[in-house]
């Protein structure tokens, strides 16, 4: 998994880390969408280390619906709610649940079909990871999070649907700096923190050389 929505809330530092290993291949990656072209992971799709892709919203990137037309990229995609909701689902340990949306579409081809209410409803298996790579503000020593504004996104809910949880910040500070209150992700659900390597400047994310 990998959080942001756009480049919103991406981990470009953890992106760039798996491009520099290029042994690193055939991944599958749950994320709303794969970047811009050539920005987060629609680099990690130039690279051509991305097999499948899980989200809602790949249209964003060029080089992914053309990467999908050559044959060369698969295609899982989910309505937006009903993909965050499988995340938080897979967290919080739900094995599936029925939503109407996508009924009767191609995206209801082959799914469990019930009435709730008089109204028709697929079934939607819950979606965790081996591996979730996270963007947070800043953390404390011990791992706690906060976010920044829409950069929370997707964030908060992969950090609880991964067996591994590897959050990238833009600070560490020290344990018992932060008001309990602010604290959105608990440290108990992040094994690793990496500092940033990118700021914003002028609405562009800007790399530390």
């Amino acid at each position: 998994m990998v959080g942001g929505f756009g480049l919103c809330g991406t981990p470009f530092t953890l992106i760039d880390a798996i491009i520099e290993q290029p042994a690193i291949r055939n991944l599958t990656i749950i994320s709303n969408n794969l970047g811009e072209p050539g920005k987060g992971l629609g680099l990690l799709l130039l690279s051509g280390q991305i097999k499948k892709a899980v989200g809602s919203y790949f249209t964003s990137n060029r080089d992914a619906v053309k990467a999908w037309k050559r044959g060369t990229l698969e295609i899982e995609l989910y309505p937006q709610g009903t993909f965050v909701e499988a995340i938080r689902a897979g967290g919080a340990g739900i094995a599936a649940f029925y939503v109407k949306t996508g009924v009767g579409t191609e995206l209801a081809k082959g799914r469990e079909e019930r009435i709730f209410n008089s109204e028709r409803n697929i079934l939607i298996e819950a979606i965790r990871a081996k591996a979730a790579l996270i963007k947070a503000a800043k953390a404390d020593a011990l791992g706690n999070l906060i976010y920044s504004k829409s950069a929370r996104n997707f964030n908060p809910a992969m950090a609880t649907a991964a067996d591994v949880v590897i959050a990238e910040v833009d600070e560490i500070v020290p344990a018992g700096s932060f008001d309990p209150e602010q604290v959105v992700t608990p440290h108990n659900f992040v094994d690793y923190l990496v500092i940033s390597r990118y700021w914003k400047e002028g609405g562009v994310y800007v790399k530390n050389t």
